[in-house]
């Protein structure tokens, strides 16, 4: 399927033809697959063989999610980790090195401290704004480099043409997770990434309503990848791919009224006078500004803000009090989130010195005047405890 990004959003991934005329792809629930005869069993060479290995439903989204990050193929899995999990055990062996961005999601530190380490695979942590440095920790047992940009928490901008550079001239992996600015706005493949992965769980989906995860590469990488979902049975089920399909059919639409609405809060909050800093990549105040302004042609719905310390009762009166901020992990969906962050205890490589108490926030479909009067409310609290002992 070719065309712009909206027409591929609304046409790729479904075949009205081969439906019967229904417009979305139905869901194909179904483990069995029927052989017409012996020969046809012993060829294995008709579309579909059995219902682990995908059907038109998976298969849909996936065509999908290949046009948008110009990839060779992509491979759905049943969440965000289990693409991030698939997507290392298929560049890495017993022996190996993987350095992983210190900013980088926290179930993805937990995995390489744990079940890598148990593997014989030694996981290090850099500085996320490392960029082409990065050349001084490749040693001759590092097989991958493992990048979010940004982070999800601390919001840090790789310099990922930069890094690739310096991986591909070594013969080391490079894998992006992609979540926050999702293909529309960021394309790691094009500036040499091998993989690309997303939680779309977040934005894929937009509902909150399902899990998958997504993995893309290149021609080099999709022979491991593939393989590695295969032996480790990681497959998602029809119902959640339909709901994939639904949501990526308004990603578009969606990702321009967040952007604005996570834009225009950003910059009201960063003149609010009991805001310290706001941390958003968009921003020109954010320190890798230069290279979002190079790199991405649009922003997420996710940035942070700081406020100054405060007893716990403070940031409670603040958060408990909200009618239209949810407190939750998740982010992307059509509503509004917001979860107090603390960067110290999740890092290794750059200690996080900054004073006050980081939020992070997720903006969602709401009006934004409502939002910002849910906030003006909460902070209002929050400064009425800041200076009580």
């Amino acid at each position: 399927m070719t065309g712009r990004t909206e027409t591929l959003l609304t046409h790729a991934g479904r075949s009205p033809d081969e439906q019967w005329g229904f417009v979305n792809t139905p869901v194909f629930r179904g483990s069995t697959v029927l052989f017409k005869s012996l020969d046809a069993l012993e060829a294995a060479n008709q579309p579909y063989l059995y219902g682990r290995a995908g059907t038109p439903t998976t298969d849909g989204v996936e065509e999908i999610i290949t046009a948008l990050e110009g990839a060779h193929a992509t491979q759905i899995v049943p969440s965000g980790l289990a693409a991030i999990t698939v997507a290392l055990l298929s560049v890495l062996s017993s022996g190996d090195e993987v350095l992983i961005t210190d900013s980088a999601y926290e179930p993805v530190r937990q995995f390489a401290d744990g079940y890598l380490a148990r593997m014989g695979i030694t996981a290090k942590f850099y500085d996320p704004r490392i960029g082409a440095g990065i050349v001084d920790l490749i040693g001759p047992k590092t097989r991958a480099i493992f990048a979010e940009s940004p982070g999800s928490g601390t919001f840090e901008l790789q310099n990922i043409p930069a890094i690739a550079g310096v991986a591909q001239a070594r013969g080391v992996r490079l894998i992006v997770d992609n979540s926050w600015a999702s293909p529309l706005f960021f394309k790691p493949l094009a500036l040499g990434a091998d993989i690309v992965i997303h939680a779309g769980t977040k934005l894929f989906v937009g509902h909150s309503d399902a899990f998958v995860g997504t993995i893309s590469t290149n021609a080099e990488c999709w022979p491991a990848v593939a393989a590695t979902r295969k032996l480790l049975g990681f497959y998602t089920s029809p119902d959640e791919a339909f709901l994939t399909a639904r949501g990526l059919r308004t990603l578009s639409v969606r990702m321009k009224a967040h952007e604005a609405r996570a834009l225009e809060l950003a910059s009201w909050l960063e003149s609010h006078p009991l805001v310290k800093r706001v941390v958003h990549p968009a921003l020109p105040s954010h320190p890798d500004h230069a290279i979002f302004k190079r790199d991405y042609t649009g922003s997420g719905t996710l940035f942070g803000f700081l406020l100054p310390d405060a007893p716990r009762e403070a940031l409670a009166a603040f958060l408990d009090g909200l009618t239209l901020f949810g407190l939750g992990y998740s982010w992307g969906g059509y509503e509004s989130l917001i979860i107090p962050f603390t960067p110290g205890p999740r890092r290794t490589a750059v200690p996080w010195r900054e004073e006050g108490r980081l939020l992070r926030i997720h903006v969602g479909l709401e009006d934004i005047e409502d939002l910002k009067a849910d906030l003006e409310a909460g902070l209002a609290r929050y400064a009425e405890l800041v200076d009580r002992p």
